[in-house]
Formats: structure tokens, sequence, C-alpha cells
């Protein structure tokens, strides 16, 4: 249903990683969702208001809140898509990461509230009715929310979305806890055993394992994780494909929520190039990593001998050195400054985040190796960098 609207109402609807297709897939999937779980509200409730049972009841309810949950994500979408203003010169792209964390809150508050009446329940046992009826709604009931999930999940993916995930989530918990539900009324139908309240706990304790799990997806998000490692290598492969490219270092993606990612990098080029020539191809660059990923893309030159055997030779000795003290670390700005008495060797050293040395743990290392090179008198002159993926 949704690809079949998707093809009705949303333009260029494979190109997922575009602000507006994003936009409207979300807004398409927000507003079926809210359709969908209204009449499973509707349903529920008459199917607990008939049997008499809390959990069904409940779940009913739990329904209508994920109709509210559908709203938030709608509305986050929308005005994720609005453009920048004054007080937001970023974008509004982090709503959408505000709305998944509103439904990861919104399934917590729904599991702890079953999960109290649930105890209610059991404090307080009273018989549970059964129909073809009842069992019916619920039966379809879970095939909807299978339905809802599968939609979620797979848009979610498709587009990189937090709050679908996190509503693809929301409907995975709420298959398990009707199926939980359909199966204490069938069980309490033909045995007679007062399950309603037990099954409501367990129903309860998994809506608050997946609102946990959503909520620390959502805040990863807000609070900043690095980008993938795909992401990473498309970046590499895009510039270095440009010949005057030698290499990349200082890479850094900021992430202002989705269709709003800035980039920045160093580049390095031939010192002894045609400054005119290499600043209009870094331009070209840069208008390339924006029309595939975009994003906006800052790139700055970094110049580099090439033809300098003595400096190259020098080169590849310090970087063995830094290899060699750990071979996740990497080596660039590398230059030679001779003096009357010492060589100065300054380069700048790349250290990953999951590094646990400090700073002046690895400077020392690297100092006292530097210096025991033979050939001359070298002062190292060390700047750390920390990657931020």
């Amino acid at each position: 249903m949704i690809q079949f609207f998707a093809s009705i109402f949303i333009k260029n609807r494979q190109d997922y990683s575009s602000p507006a297709v994003r936009q409207a897939y979300g807004t398409l999937c927000g507003a079926v969702g809210i359709g969908l779980n209204i009449l499973l509200f509707l349903g529920k409730w008459m199917a607990g208001f008939l049997s008499g049972s809390i959990a069904i009841t409940a779940d009913a309810f739990n329904n209508l809140s994920d109709a509210g949950s559908s709203i938030i994500t709608l509305i986050g979408f929308r005005i994720s898509g609005q453009r920048p203003d004054p007080e937001h010169p970023f974008g509004h792209g982090r709503m959408e990461y505000i709305s998944g964390l509103l439904v990861s809150v919104a399934i917590l508050v729904m599991g702890f509230e079953l999960v109290k009446s649930s105890i209610e329940k059991l404090i307080h046992p009273e018989p549970v009715e059964s129909s073809p009826v009842i069992i019916g709604i619920l039966a379809v009931s879970i095939l909807v929310k299978v339905y809802m999930f599968y939609y979620n999940r797979a848009v979610g993916k498709k587009i990189e979305s937090a709050a679908m995930k996190a509503t693809a989530m929301d409907s995975l918990s709420d298959t398990v806890s009707t199926a939980l539900v359909l199966a204490a009324t069938v069980i309490s139908q033909f045995t007679g055993l007062l399950l309603d309240g037990w099954f409501g706990i367990l129903v309860g304790l998994f809506i608050l394992y997946t609102g946990a799990s959503t909520i620390k997806e959502t805040m990863d998000l807000l609070l900043g994780q690095p980008p993938k490692e795909e992401f990473i290598e498309e970046i590499r492969d895009i510039v270095t494909s440009h010949k005057l490219v030698y290499g990349i270092h200082d890479l850094i993606v900021h992430d202002y929520g989705p269709g709003r990612l800035m980039i920045s990098l160093h580049a390095e080029v031939d010192a002894e190039g045609d400054i005119q020539e290499i600043h209009e191809q870094i331009d070209h660059i840069e208008h390339e990593l924006q029309e595939k990923l975009h994003c906006s893309a800052t790139i700055h030159m970094d110049p580099i001998v090439t033809d300098d055997e003595e400096i190259l030779d020098m080169q590849e000795k310090v970087r063995a050195v830094v290899k060699t003290t750990d071979e996740s670390f990497s080596m660039h700005d590398f230059r030679m400054v001779k003096g009357p008495t010492n060589t100065n060797l300054i380069f700048d050293v790349s250290v990953p985040s999951c590094c646990q040395k400090t700073d002046n743990e690895i400077m020392n290392n690297l100092k006292e190796k530097i210096k025991e090179l033979p050939g001359g008198q070298y002062s190292p002159v060390i700047q750390i960098d920390h990657e931020y993926y």
C-alpha cells in the first residue's frame, strides 16, 4: 500500500537521499499510521469492552497512543523540512530526531502504565469473556501491526530515519503485546485460568525494553555519533578520484539532521602545482560532494612536497615510526626545517577516538623514537589530531 501511494504522490521516489523525498515518505507513512492506529483502537476498545479484559483495553489505548506517535512523526518530518532561518541557520533537520525521541518516551510511558494496570488486575482478578469476534479482532490487529512494522522498518532503512525506525519498533512491540493478549484470552477461555494480569505484565515489560532501546538510538543521534564507515569511504572515493588529490585527512562530518550534513576535510595537493588550477578543481570537488551526498562541503588545500627525495625518504621513516607505535595511527602535513645544529620534523598524527592513550603519552613516545633515527639531530614537532569517525 505504501509503495502504491508513493508511486502516485512522491516524485523521484527512489532518490532516498533527497530531503524532499525523505520528507514525502515521512509524511505518507505518518498519515497511514494515524489512520490504521485509529481503526485498531476502535476495534480493540470494543473487544476490551465486551470481554472485560484489562490487557485488551490497555492494548487498545496503546494503539491510540501510537496514533499520537504517528502525528508526532509526521509533524517532525514537516518541521525538519523547513528552510533555515535566522534563529536556526543550520536548518531544522534534528526535529526528526526529536520526534523519534518523543515516540520512544511515549513507548516507555505506555509500558509503565500497562505494567501498573496489570499488577492491579493481579490483585483484583476478574474473569475475561471471549468470543470469535473478539479473537478475530485481535488476530486482524496482529496482521495489521506486522504490516506496519514491515513498512516502517523498510522505509526507515531506505531514508535512514531514526523516527521511522522508532515507529517500526513501536509496531513490533504492539505485535508481540497483542499476540500475548490473544494467547491469554484463548487460554483463559479453555482453561479458566485468569492469566490476564500476568500476560499484561509480560507485554508491559517488553514494551519498556523496546522503548529503552529506541530512546538510546535517538539519544545517540542527538548527542552526536560517528558517521557510517560506508559514508566515509564514499567521501574518500569521490575526493581521491581526482588526480590532483594525493590524500585526505582531518575529515569531520557535522550532522544537523537528515539532509543537513556539513563536511570539512583537508586535501593534500602538490606544493608546486598551479594554485589557480588547484583551487578550481577543489571547488569542483566541493560541488560534486554536494550533488552526490546532499551535503555542504568545505575543503582546505594542504600543499605537500612530491619531488624532494630527501624529504620523501625522511617522511617514510617517520611514518614507519608512527605505524610501529600504533597501527591505527596515521601521519600527514609532514615538513622538514633544517637549522644550524638540528632539523625540525614537523607533522600531525591522526589518532582514532577509541585510543586510550593521552596526547602527551603519544607525543613523548614518538619523540623518543624519532630522536633515535640515524642521520642527524632531529627535533620532532608533533600535533595530535583526533578522528571523529
